[in-house]
């Protein structure tokens, strides 16, 4: 079982941030992680297509994902989208992180979120309660930045990626990569034991005809 982990990091502390959660996947017995850059990616969508989840990671950059992610995203439209919905019924999920506590990073959540629905994918979501939000609190608390959507992560700007993300949030990533195996792998027993392995093709005779559908693009 492949969980693919697609990122971009601008500076080092979303990579730190991806490498938390590989190690998360790979707690799973039969789990198998596979870590890209965006860049990366772009040259492995069969690779993409194989996996049976993948967690999607950007930095928060003026309260969005970073261009190189949109990038990314874009590209699939065309790699992906308009050749048959191949991510349909896989899971997904994502993680940010930014250089002040909020930065915004829910609004990268939600649109690496809606990115996942427009290819059909299951969303997953962080699945810990918001943390040190009092007296018996600690910055050393999973999820200590209160996320619900998927995991944040939060980095001085005068620190390297050698001490930031904290360790915190690192291990929020962890939980979350962790979660997403959990969660393919039950999906995938789910799929053996209805002798389904995996949902009909777009343009499979099972699907509304048999005819892929190519998405809705915008001008410009």
């Amino acid at each position: 079982m492949r969980v693919a982990i697609v990122y971009h990091s601008g500076y080092g502390h979303t990579g730190r941030q991806a490498e938390a959660v590989k190690a998360g996947v790979e707690q799973v017995e039969g789990a198998e992680a596979l870590l890209l850059t965006v860049e990366e990616a772009q040259a492995r969508w069969d690779d993409l297509a194989a996996a049976e989840a993948i967690i999607f990671g950007a930095p928060t950059y003026v309260a969005s994902a970073s261009a190189a992610f949109k990038a990314f995203q874009e590209a699939s439209s065309h790699a992906v989208m308009a050749r048959g919905f191949a991510w349909k019924d896989k899971i997904a999920a994502g993680f940010t992180n930014s250089g002040s506590r909020s930065g915004d990073k829910l609004a990268t959540l939600i649109q690496i979120a809606l990115f996942a629905a427009q290819h059909g994918m299951h969303w997953v979501n962080l699945g810990l309660p918001p943390a040190n939000n009092s007296t018996k609190g600690s910055e050393e608390d999973l999820n200590r930045l209160g996320f619900w959507l998927g995991a944040g992560a939060q980095s001085n700007v005068d620190q390297g990626p050698d001490v930031a993300p904290p360790e915190a949030d690192l291990r929020t990533a962890e939980h979350l990569g962790r979660r997403v195996a959990e969660t393919a792998r039950q999906l995938a027993r789910g799929r053996l034991v209805t002798g389904q392995e995996t949902a009909p093709r777009p343009d499979s005779p099972d699907h509304e005809g048999g005819r892929a559908r190519t998405p809705l693009e915008a001008p410009g």
